[in-house]
């Protein structure tokens, strides 16, 4: 093998297009830019998502910014928030017929803000490992 011997592959190199050069070529008279319109035409441009006038697409879905469709629901709940209450027995009803959790909330969890001196039993809802040491240490349970 030898430098002026060197050529492509076979099927590597394509020959090249050329349009307008008759009809036995198959691309002669229109050129393959099919027949009148914005596109057929020399400098026919317009910008990327343009749909001829209609709303475009990006246009016509809504907006969604920064907060996250799929997100579960959860709210927090505070020590001190949980002393207030008049039960001992506390799960997310309890929590959402009081008005601490908003009803569509499918989740809480308790966080360690205040403080807890009764002894309570929380069932069905989370804590925080400084809040779970907080009922825990006031005598109430954790139950999820």
């Amino acid at each position: 093998m030898e430098l002026n011997n060197l050529k492509p592959g076979i099927g590597a190199k394509h020959a090249k297009k050329r349009v307008g050069r008759g009809m036995g070529s198959g691309l002669g008279k229109t050129c393959g830019r099919g027949h009148k319109g914005q596109k057929s035409r020399a400098g026919g441009f317009h910008k990327v998502g343009f749909e001829g006038g209609q709303m475009p697409l990006q246009r016509r879905l809504p907006k969604r910014g920064f907060n996250s469709l799929t997100r579960a629901r959860m709210a927090e709940v505070r020590l001190s928030e949980i002393e207030l209450l008049g039960a001992d027995e506390i799960d997310l009803l309890v929590l959402k017929g009081a008005g601490i959790v908003p009803n569509d909330a499918l989740a809480a969890k308790v966080i360690l803000s205040g403080a807890i001196t009764r002894k309570v039993s929380l069932r069905g809802v989370g804590a925080t490992k400084g809040a779970k040491a907080a009922i825990e240490a006031a005598g109430g349970s954790i139950t999820e």
